[in-house]
């Protein structure tokens, strides 16, 4: 059990209508450093503990997330609120009920203040939040891109920077959020074949004049994203540790760009060195 200095808030609204978008800019007014929001302890820009619900594929154990049902994952997020000792936390939740659920699961004092939705967004902002959700699956994470990407492989993300002055002669609320969407939500689950991988480092090695050919390629993949082996030839003349580098970061690059799946490691290996005919 926390101690009762803790002060519990709470930022209630309907599924889809904005609250993670907004989560920031109402933690700011109220001077809030530490945001509980579908599974994670969020620290201004930082994911500090949990696992997000986002992350569940059926809506029961998204729920189970959000409210910290999970007994790993509520021990984790416990554990770092007694580490970091927030002043004041905001907990987002679809309805009053929820929110004090996940305060109760979480051994917090009982919420103090709740504010609305409604209290922030208008109904055509809210309407519109709601038809981008049920359309376009996305949803929103109030943190940068970066924070969550190692964890949302297969998951398409989108940052997405906010600048909004607070009043005349207030700090302006800056912050990146990023935008998900889980592609099993609204056009079904899908698989990437071995195959793509394999294509995908093949053509970039035709297209890198620094390498001859490649002599072998293997790809374990796995749901967390693909491992890649491979065996090159690189042209005489060029600095073999140099080619090495540059070709491995335009491999992550290209397949993290084209597939939305995080290169989980690659290891290429020169195998040989072509040295070209001279014609002359």
């Amino acid at each position: 059990m926390f101690s009762n200095k803790i002060k519990v808030y709470a930022f209630v609204g309907p599924s889809g209508t904005g609250k993670s978008y907004r989560a920031q800019m109402v933690a700011s007014e109220k001077n809030i450093k530490y945001i509980i929001d579908d599974g994670l302890l969020i620290n201004e820009n930082q994911i500090i503990a949990g696992v997000s619900a986002k992350k569940a594929e059926t809506k029961i154990e998204t729920v189970k997330e959000a409210i910290f049902l999970n007994d790993k994952n509520k021990q984790e997020v416990v554990n770092a609120i007694k580490k970091y000792k927030p002043e004041s936390i905001l907990i987002l939740g679809t309805s009053d009920d929820m929110v004090k659920k996940i305060a109760k699961n979480l051994e917090l004092p009982p919420v103090e203040e709740i504010i609305y939705i409604t209290e922030v967004a208008t109904k055509q902002e809210m309407e519109t939040a709601r038809r981008i959700r049920q359309t376009e699956g996305k949803h929103v994470i109030p943190v940068p891109t970066f924070e969550i990407k190692k964890d949302f492989s297969g998951y398409l993300l989108d940052p997405l920077q906010i600048f909004k002055s607070k009043g005349r002669g207030q700090k302006p609320y800056i912050a990146e959020k990023s935008i998900i969407r889980p592609t099993f939500n609204y056009i079904g689950k899908f698989t990437i074949s071995d195959s793509v991988f394999r294509e995908i480092a093949e053509y970039l090695a035709i297209k890198s004049p620094e390498v001859h050919k490649v002599i072998r390629t293997r790809i374990d993949n796995k749901p967390e994203g693909p491992y890649i082996y491979m065996e090159i030839s690189i042209v005489y003349g060029y600095n073999v540790i140099e080619v090495l580098t540059s070709f491995k970061a335009k491999i992550k690059k290209e397949i993290e760009n084209l597939t939305a799946m995080n290169v989980q490691s690659i290891e290429i290996v020169a195998k040989n060195i072509y040295v070209p005919e001279d014609n002359t």
